[in-house]
């Protein structure tokens, strides 16, 4: 297996000089094809590829592994021979790396492996296929549903999810019924990709199944589907012992957004679990209704900051100009979360009064707080916040190609690709701010930006804050951002 990545010390080059892959112990040539991969020294598949070829099995499969973190499609002609490899656990690395490429010719050599008489194998084969989402895979997939192994049933569930019902509903229909409830809960997750009515009916039918983790996905899904016929059952399962389903059954609720809700979640908002306060008071949001107000205006002032931190952003959304103030204190609570959702409800009730103040957490430490601010400020007019953003502009970079999110704060308990997102967060916002007003200096600035980036940089999918995510809507592109802040750009395109 590949260790975990570390940072390396400065005596790391040093160390990686007595590990040549060539070192007669097995140990030293997977260390050496391990650091080789983690520092990005790979610049040749060719020793990777004869590794896969070495006579001892850690190293065999430590190369497969490295080739599937790699993802180069160059790779899988060889990874494809490994897949016949005598040890199972390189045969498993393959075929999870052979998914990890991608490369739509390895369907075939993957569904021959879901007949691999190792378990794990076929689990790994299922899930690789499940990567490439092909309904061709159905018929192999299928004929692998009744596998002795719930592990391997998992994966087969998994897969033929991704699939979709339109194509496999038959098939995930019969996993319904699987005895293990971790399958029926990957069948559920499934068939609830899909809104159709008969779709949404059966998955409907398991917010009464006897496990809790099948109870739960059901809930997920009927809140992601906003299914309006499950809100009668979701508010029954609030009325039973189990407080443990409790959050998922929350926050379908306001998700779903039926006013009938309204009293359950006031009740759950004085839940003595500050985890089920958090769930409950993010639905009263999530509903909109001013009946939610003064609850959600109280929990402010929690003792914890997760619920405080939920009180902020559903502010946002119940709140008025009146509360102003409330908000305006929550920006000097002693946690990032709280202030992160402060900041974000100031931008979404559009109180400009607030933009000095939200101005200045431009300058906080928490990145998250920061990417806030910077979405808060392209919703408000002022010429303060303009210069700031165009300032920003030219300070922070755009995210680099794989860019991960950094370790998580060890007092903040937090750990988000926020710092990656603000180059692009930005060049929104200044878009925002020149919509019906032209400015000419946000239109130097976003020209400016824009040349210093490739046609590669341009192309990929744009990095936004959270309220600009939508899971039901396209990711536009950077350079879609910039066409759409300056129309000018995408005429200049066109006539090119």
């Amino acid at each position: 297996m590949v260790a975990r990545p570390r940072r390396p010390s400065r005596k790391e080059p040093a160390r990686r000089a007595r590990r040549p892959a060539t070192d007669p112990r097995p140990s030293v040539r997977a260390a050496s094809i391990r650091e080789s991969v983690r520092h990005g020294e790979v610049r040749d598949l060719g020793p990777l590829l004869i590794a896969l070829s070495d006579p001892v099995p850690g190293v065999r499969e430590t190369a497969a592994v490295a080739l599937g973190l790699l993802k180069d499609s160059r790779a899988c002609t060889t990874l494809a021979t490994a897949l016949h490899d005598p040890e199972p656990t390189v045969r498993a690395a393959t075929a999870e790396a052979l998914g990890a490429i991608g490369r739509p010719a390895s369907r075939g050599v993957l569904e021959e492996a879901l007949t691999d008489p190792e378990p794990n194998v076929r689990a790994k084969a299922a899930l690789a296929l499940a990567s490439f989402a092909d309904p061709r895979s159905i018929p192999m997939l299928d004929a692998t549903i009744d596998d002795p192994v719930a592990a391997v049933r998992q994966a087969v569930a998994i897969a033929l999810g991704r699939i979709g019902p339109a194509a496999a509903f038959l098939s995930l229909e019969r996993l319904l019924k699987d005895p293990v409830d971790r399958v029926r809960r990957e069948a559920v997750f499934g068939i609830g990709r899909s809104a159709a009515p008969e779709h949404l009916a059966a998955v409907r039918a398991f917010l009464r199944d006897p496990a809790r983790r099948v109870r739960v996905a059901a809930a997920v899904v009927a809140g992601r589907q906003r299914d309006r016929e499950s809100v009668p059952v979701l508010l029954d399962l609030l009325t039973k012992p189990d407080t443990w389903e409790k959050p998922a059954v929350l926050v379908a609720l306001g998700r779903i957004g039926d006013p009938a809700a309204m009293s359950a979640l006031l009740s759950w908002a004085e839940h003595p679990a500050h985890w089920v306060r958090v769930c409950a008071v993010h639905a009263l949001g999530d509903l909109g209704a001013a009946g939610g107000h003064a609850m959600v205006l109280r929990h402010l002032h929690d003792p914890y900051w997760s619920v405080r931190g939920a009180a902020a952003v559903a502010l946002g959304s119940v709140g008025s100009p009146d509360d102003l103030r409330a908000l305006l204190e929550s920006l000097r609570d002693d946690h990032p979360w709280v202030r992160r959702g402060a900041t974000y409800a100031l931008g979404r009730l559009g109180l400009s009064e607030a933009a000095p103040r939200l101005r200045e957490e431009l300058l906080d430490p928490v990145a998250e707080v920061k990417l806030a601010a910077i979405w808060a400020l392209g919703n408000l007019r002022d010429d303060g916040a303009r210069d700031d953003l165009v300032r920003l502009l030219y300070q922070v970079r755009p995210p680099e190609e794989g860019e991960a999110a950094p370790p998580p704060d060890a007092e903040n308990r937090l750990s988000t690709d926020a710092e990656s997102r603000l180059f692009d967060a930005v060049v929104q916002a200044l878009g925002r701010l020149t919509h019906g007003v032209p400015d000419p200096l946000i239109q130097r600035s976003l020209v400016d930006a824009r040349d210093r980036l490739s046609d590669e940089e341009l192309d990929r999918l744009a990095r936004l804050p959270l309220p600009e995510v939508r899971v039901d809507q396209p990711t536009p592109t950077l350079r879609s951002l910039f066409e759409t802040a300056i129309p000018s750009l995408a005429d200049d395109e066109d006539a090119g």
